[in-house]
């Protein structure tokens, strides 16, 4: 529940606050639907607006969100007999020039009819305008719930940026990737492909096997977790991005109130709830690269206290990277996906609400493949013999690297010698919250969830098509460099994750508090696997293989279990001193505990076709007289990794509110994130948690009239420690490894810069929104950890170098949006174009490779939306991504030092696509 009631907003602010008529059946999305669609008795006299507000509230039990300047000094009419909430608050706003509509969470939200959207929620799908009336709504409309209740983004003093479900859909954003090219201080890892993209938000990066740096949460709920080798799993899983509320992207740290603790911040998606109305859609789009999507949503109120909503989504498009090497696949980067969700609101009395939540996502593409753009030449003819490892897979580089550029290739244009390579991704979740309104002043809410995570893979992690040259052992046979393959009958990852979070929420006069304990328990439900293959097969499934190149040449076999388990306890509360200063603080204490079950081992060839099984980690089994120990069962190999830690966070926030419509606020917050296990990182297999302090001023301001929006700004600055950092690691020639990345904990760190996000209306027809980040990020000091004599690792290469940028941190985005909607007779429907451009500086992806600096980028992207197509209730849109066609680079595959070739993974090339949505409902 918003925990301001009205009476007390309307007696001490002078300023813009939210005011509740919170006598409510329930708190923060809970709603009494039997309200909202039953006649209730009312009796209101004639009074001030704001008091009659209050005891309509009271009387129908509903939640009423408004603003105090909004209903200052104005007169409500008596509102008398049996009547439906919304009918009751009609007749009291008659005159005022407000108006109400329920938000998804099904609270009467008032407003002034002259800006936003005044028609209900149903009513406007049903005109099928909703879709471009929203592009031009104001900050000051958006309800999020960022501190775990319902609130107007202005009135929260937090740096936020927020995308509605429109908005989503005239962007085209489907996946991760495409939400960070949106959102300023947001980037994304996409070293393993869009749909096992992580977020990186103001410079905190998650690196490979650590937790997420950016929570991601999904009603309130945690992503479901991974532990695969590969990124994977925690964040938003595909098919996600549909039929939402908003998706609220908070910077900063946020382990006071979620459930996981992060230094960087957190993602909420916000899935729209069952409403009272018999409503729906069905959509479908058609664009290049045989686009074929499909959506339907359909919400049916079975009763006045069961409501029911069914959604799903699903897509197909071809891919767009053309595989020339004539081995497998001859297209990369497809989309294929499936995506349900059902959910269901249950009143189970006036004062208690169930809200359940059921989706599923399964995904089955190619993957995306690396493109080799670098190969040291020098290194590709050595003098002299022996000739190095790093010599023979540098000119098998430079040999592909020549073959790309004899065709003209073009960046998306790739050669993958993997045979059968290809990317199965399931997902499943159940949530269940249960909401009781004890009283007046208390609300007791529980959410409890189980989820799973399995992945299944092949795919060239390098990006090569080697065939062993004249001169190389083996000439004309194929030569798989760090190529997956899946093991027999075991997923990449597969993790169940459990979470439980009892939270408690009241108020007492001018106190605002939430407390509350969580649970997370994260499980493996088999054993996690995959083959990595550094040698020359005929039948790598049947262990055909020989090594061309000596000892260097293996297949690496880690197989782990690893459990998470993760408690919290926690408390906020927010104390107005007076009408216009309100002081927040907040403390956390959290316990992370972790272990891994590895029995990992390396397959290495004595004889052409004849495997013998050694244990991977040479510094804890050996053999008798030395050597790698030789095994007849990985189980010979299994040892136990654990890694604990336990830390307290907090916040402390002052908001000031001098004149209407004017926020500012100062925070200091303490940020942490867990350590980690790897175990496949001989002789650094575990690393620490890293903190972070932050410190924040920002100002947000809106303004109403002919020219309407929204200023917010914010300024920043971390002292980070102990950052987990990504470092490579050089194999010995001896070692039989191909090279590998750790997690180190560096030294110290800065990071600090500006947020601009604005937007303003011209005379209801013109949008213009912007929004800028300047990032400065250091890193001030690194310690590299010293490697034992027997290491099988020679040097750790950090991707970062003290007085250097952090990874993924340009200094500099710009995301700027116009959209015009021409003033056409509202019974042709309403028509707008839009226009979004995105400057992104030059950034480090990694500093040990000689492509580790991006090149700055220029995305545009276009979209144009007709609604209620000649007064009927039939969308039409378009929209054109990358515009130019231009192709750049994400990231880096960093095997430049290690292998004497480094490959680019790109962006999407230029896609476009026209959508046709039919909505229906009462």
């Amino acid at each position: 529940m918003m925990g301001t009631h009205a009476s007390r907003c309307i007696d001490i602010r002078a300023s813009l606050l939210l005011g509740v008529a919170a006598v409510a059946a329930w708190a923060g999305s809970s709603s009494t639907v039997s309200a909202q669609v039953a006649q209730v008795s009312i009796n209101v006299p004639a009074q001030p607006l704001a008091a009659s507000l209050m005891q309509i509230g009271r009387q129908a039990r509903a939640e009423i969100i408004y603003a105090a300047t909004d209903v200052r000094g104005l007169r409500a009419t008596a509102v008398q007999g049996a009547r439906s909430t919304e009918e009751a608050l009609r007749l009291a706003l008659r005159g005022t020039g407000l108006a109400v509509r329920r938000t998804a969470q099904g609270a009467f939200l008032i407003e002034a009819a002259t800006y936003g959207i005044a028609a209900a929620p149903a009513l406007a799908q049903q005109s099928g305008t909703l879709a471009v009336e929203s592009e031009a709504r104001d900050a000051g409309d958006i309800i999020v719930t960022a501190r775990r209740s319902e609130e107007r983004l202005q009135d929260v003093p937090i740096s936020i940026t927020v995308f509605t479900q429109e908005q989503i859909n005239n962007r085209n954003i489907v996946n991760t990737a495409d939400l960070a090219a949106y959102t300023p201080s947001l980037s994304v890892n996409s070293r393993f492909g869009a749909e096992k993209a992580s977020f990186a938000i103001r410079g905190f990066v998650q690196e490979t096997n650590t937790s997420p740096s950016v929570g991601v949460y999904f009603a309130d709920v945690a992503a479901p977790r991974s532990a695969g080798g590969t990124p994977g799993g925690n964040g938003v899983g595909v098919g996600a991005l549909f039929d939402l509320e908003n998706v609220q992207v908070l910077k900063g740290p946020q382990g006071t109130l979620f459930g996981r603790n992060t230094t960087g911040g957190a993602v909420l998606l916000v899935p729209r709830r069952p409403t009272d109305s018999l409503e729906g859609y069905a959509e479908i789009s058609l664009g290049d690269y045989d686009l074929r999507r499909g959506q339907s949503v359909i919400n049916i109120p079975v009763a006045e206290t069961f409501k029911v909503r069914l959604g799903v989504d699903r897509q197909t498009r071809k891919g767009y990277q053309r595989n020339y090497s004539g081995v497998g696949p001859d297209r990369f980067g497809d989309v294929d996906y499936w995506a349900f969700r059902g959910s269901i609101v249950a009143n189970l009395t006036p004062d208690l609400e169930n809200y359940f939540i059921a989706s599923f996502t399964k995904s089955d593409t190619n993957g995306t493949v690396p493109r080799i753009v670098l190969c040291d030449r020098a290194a590709a003819t050595p003098g002299g013999a022996p000739v190095p490892i790093r010599s023979q897979t540098a000119r098998l580089g430079c040999a592909q690297l020549d073959r790309q550029n004899a065709r003209g290739d073009n960046l998306w244009d790739i050669e993958s010698g993997h045979p059968d390579p290809f990317l199965r991704l399931r997902q499943w979740q159940v949530i269940n919250t249960t909401t009781w309104r004890a009283s007046d002043t208390l609300t007791v809410k529980n959410i409890v969830s189980y989820g799973e995570y399995r992945e299944r893979g092949a795919l060239s992690i390098a990006g090569d098509n080697f065939v062993l040259l004249p001169g190389q052992p083996g000439a004309g046979s194929r030569y798989n460099f760090q190529q997956l393959f899946p093991s027999a009958n075991q997923d990449n990852s597969s993790q169940s994750t459990f979470t439980e979070e009892l939270q408690f929420q009241g108020e007492s006069g001018a106190l605002r508090w939430q407390a509350g304990g969580y649970l997370e328990v994260s499980s493996p439900i088999g054993i996690s696997a995959g083959n990595t293959f550094t040698l020359s097969c005929t039948d790598p499934i049947n262990l055909l293989c020989f090594s061309p190149f000596g000892a260097s040449g293996t297949a690496s076999y880690p197989q782990t279990k690893t459990t998470f388990n993760n408690k919290g306890i926690y408390a906020q509360a927010s104390y107005d001193l007076n009408d216009v200063l309100t002081l927040t603080g907040g403390l956390r204490y959290t316990w992370d505990r972790a272990s891994q079950y590895t029995q990992t081992t390396r397959i290495r060839f004595p004889a052409p076709n004849r495997p013998e099984y050694i244990c991977t980690d040479t510094l804890r089994f050996q053999a008798p007289g030395g050597g790698p120990l030789v095994v007849a069962n990985p189980v010979q190999c299994g040892q136990t990794f654990r890694v604990s830690s336990e830390k307290p966070t907090w916040l402390i926030n002052m908001d000031y509110k001098p004149v209407e419509d004017v926020m500012l606020y100062a925070k200091y917050a303490r940020g942490y994130r867990a350590g980690g296990i790897a175990s496949s990182y001989i002789g650094l297999e575990t690393w620490g948690p890293e903190k972070v302090d932050a410190y924040e001023v920002g100002a947000k301001a809106s303004f109403r009239g002919a020219v309407s929006g929204y200023f917010n700004i914010a300024g920043f600055y971390n002292d980070f420690s102990e950052q987990q950092l990504a470092a490579g690691l050089i194999p010995r020639p001896s070692s039989g490894l191909a090279g590998g990345l750790a997690i180190i904990n560096a030294g110290k760190s800065r990071i600090y810069g500006v947020e601009v996000d604005s937007g303003v209306t011209l005379f209801d027809t013109m949008r213009l929104e912007l929004g800028y980040t300047y990032l400065s990020t250091k890193l001030q000091s690194i310690i590299i950890p010293t490697l034992p004599p027997e290491s099988p690792f020679s040097q750790v290469t950090p991707t970062a170098q003290a007085g250097e940028q952090l990874a993924l941190s340009p200094k500099h985005r710009v995301t700027t949006t116009a959209t015009y909607t021409l003033p056409l007779d509202e019974r042709l429907g309403s028509f707008s174009v839009g226009a979004t451009y995105v400057y992104t500086a030059k950034q480090v992806a990694v500093l040990s490779s000689p492509l580790g600096i991006l090149p700055e980028t220029h995305l545009l992207n276009l979209n144009a939306n007709w609604g209620g197509v000649g007064g009927s209730p039939v969308d039409l849109a378009f929209f054109m991504t990358n515009v130019t066609n231009k192709a750049y680079p994400v990231n880096v595959t960093n095997g430049y030092r290690s292998a004497g070739f480094d490959a680019y993974i790109l962006n999407q090339p230029r896609m476009w696509g026209v959508r046709l949505r039919y909505s229906f409902g009462d």
